[in-house]
């Protein structure tokens, strides 16, 4: 109610006119569209030493920061299976050509984190909630393609004998774009 509309109604009263007038009709909300977050950036690599820290028996390393996607599995997220779907194979895909691209060898046991680098928007995160998103890369990486049966993964399992994690970790945030995330293998070598 603005300002002028207050004063006329407290007139109406006063002149004893009767009952006060109705409030204006509201129109319907219409939701904004989304705003263009710009194009993708480059986050800067993670620090590996406090992530390797607590590990014991450490080998190489591989810091991988996945490719851009628009659409990121999160905990919070409550989608119809067919677009979950979707964009769990979409995020398999990308870890297997990831792991080509940077020629991943067959290790037998090895520890992950995933490093979520937010977009840069002042609240708290909690990096947990991208697991979904995390789960699905280690999937792309561990299970075999039933229709490329010569393809070599980084893992023969992703069970509690093989691998390590994923464990979560926060980065540094993005400049622009969406939010992206980085994957920290690290080869675990079981002493003889």
């Amino acid at each position: 109610m603005t300002a002028a509309q207050y004063k006329a109604l407290l007139a109406s009263r006063q002149a004893g006119k009767g009952a006060p007038a109705a409030a204006p009709k509201k129109k319907p909300a219409t939701k904004k569209p989304a705003a263009d977050p710009g194009p993708p950036s480059v986050p800067e690599p993670p620090a590996l030493e406090p992530l390797l820290a607590g590990l014991s028996g450490v080998g190489r390393t591989w810091s991988i920061l996945m490719p851009y996607a628009e659409k990121m599995l999160d905990s919070n997220q409550r989608l119809h299976w067919r677009p979950e779907h979707a964009i769990r194979q979409q995020l398999r895909t990308d870890a297997v050509q990831m792991a080509r691209v940077h020629r991943l060898p067959r290790l037998e046991r090895a520890a992950i984190f995933y490093v979520l680098h937010p977009r840069s928007i002042r609240r708290s995160r909690d990096p947990g909630n991208w697991a979904p998103t995390a789960k699905a890369y280690v999937d792309g990486l561990v299970t075999p393609n039933p229709h490329q049966p010569r393809e070599r993964h980084l893992l023969p399992d992703d069970d509690h004998e093989h691998l390590l994690g994923p464990f979560p970790a926060m980065g540094a945030p993005v400049s622009t774009g969406y939010a992206r995330m980085t994957l920290v293998i690290t080869e675990l070598i079981t002493p003889a």
